[in-house]
């Protein structure tokens, strides 16, 4: 089905490089689109995570999958209850919604939909793993991204095939098909924003089970799930534990169990929380500006952009404005319209669409007002 390792690997790395080029070159197109400044611009405040989404998976008609006595869907969503309850107890500037509160099914692609809806902070899928040997057991957090191995690429395959329960899903899905490998391939950067907070995230989360919940550690791993692909904020998929194994199927039933389960990614988010809070400081005040200042706008995107993030590179100095929705991303700053001028053309050796934009007072104007004002 999926030919050699090496074949497999040759050609996901070629797919992989031309679809990294089209989304970085698509990115820096909007720049052009997106250029009809005409209020004030606020700078970046610090950042809070204020609201979660939590996603109990499967539901409904969907199961999930099936252990000796147990449903996943219901195991899940007992998991899911608890790790809301904690949060709710314990950390009153939070708000928790969840996908579902009940035995309902959602599609999957509703699902980050929604959590991008209510503008959430973090998304968090549970769910609970099965395999064809018994012996296998053990917790493991998934992030988006491209497969390392064909077990990976089994788990991604299981949770997918929810779809085929849902009418008109390759429309939805804009042609997935859950059982081509090739079509899992451009999953593989639609989370590269947020890539190292989930990681962060996932990684906090595995050290609480291997340590405070003293469970097999099956680590971190990446692979493409239809549930993670369009939400705009860090997520995770937690693969709770083995239905498959007895022991750990009793295990998660157990009201002990999902309770140590939903503290342990409890105290992984609580931590979380508070490590990214503490990278966020306050900007300093704008000062108002006598003149006209142009700065140079390289991207813009419907998605923050890390300022660490690797488009941004050799570029000192890259700032972040939040305006209509959009995060816009600017570089260099001047008085002098020819000297701006001259630095966007050599900004354009590295993104292409660059182009010039006017403040004046703190407020972006149109470049036509700005060039009226310096010439006068």
């Amino acid at each position: 089905m999926f030919g050699t390792n090496q074949e497999v690997t040759s050609h996901w790395n070629r797919s992989y490089m031309a679809i990294r080029v089209f989304l970085i070159i698509s990115v820096f197109c909007t720049a052009v689109a997106q250029n009809v400044f005409t209020q004030n611009a606020v700078p970046s405040e610090p950042y809070r995570i204020r609201k979660v989404v939590i996603d109990p998976g499967h539901g409904g008609k969907d199961p999930g999958t099936m252990g000796h006595f147990s449903k996943e869907k219901d195991i899940v969503l007992g998991i899911a209850l608890k790790l809301g309850h904690y949060i709710n107890e314990y950390m009153n500037d939070v708000e928790v919604l969840y996908t579902r509160k009940n035995d309902t099914f959602v599609e999957l692609y509703k699902r980050g939909e929604y959590a991008n809806s209510v503008k959430a902070d973090l998304f968090i899928s549970i769910h609970a793993n099965w395999f064809k040997s018994s012996s296998i057991s053990g917790a493991e957090t998934y992030v988006m991204g491209l497969h390392t191995d064909e077990r990976n690429l089994e788990v991604a395959q299981k949770e997918n095939s929810v779809i085929t329960f849902e009418q008109d899903y390759t429309i939805n899905y804009e042609g997935f098909d859950p059982n081509s490998a090739e079509s899992y391939i451009i999953f593989s950067l639609m989370q590269d924003t947020f890539l190292d907070q989930s990681l962060e995230l996932a990684s906090l989360i595995q050290d609480q089970f291997k340590n405070r919940a003293r469970r097999n550690d099956r680590g971190v791993r990446q692979a493409g799930f239809v549930v993670l692909w369009n939400t705009t904020m860090p997520s995770v998929l937690v693969e709770t534990g083995y239905i498959s194994n007895q022991t750990e199927e009793r295990y998660l039933n157990s009201k002990d169990g999902q309770e140590y389960i939903a503290s342990a990614i409890f105290r992984a988010f609580r931590e979380y929380k508070e490590k990214i809070e503490s990278k966020s400081t306050i900007p300093a005040p704008m000062v108002a500006e006598p003149t006209v200042v142009f700065k140079v706008q390289i991207a813009s995107s419907r998605k923050p952009i890390p300022l660490d993030s690797k488009l941004f590179q050799d570029l000192d100095g890259v700032e972040e404005w939040f305006f209509n929705d959009w995060y816009k991303y600017t570089v260099g700053q001047s008085s002098d319209y020819n000297e701006m001028l001259a630095y966007q053309n050599a900004i354009r050796k590295q993104f292409k669409d660059a182009f010039l934009i006017a403040f004046k007072e703190g407020k972006i104007i149109s470049m036509s007002e700005a060039l009226k004002e310096i010439n006068e």
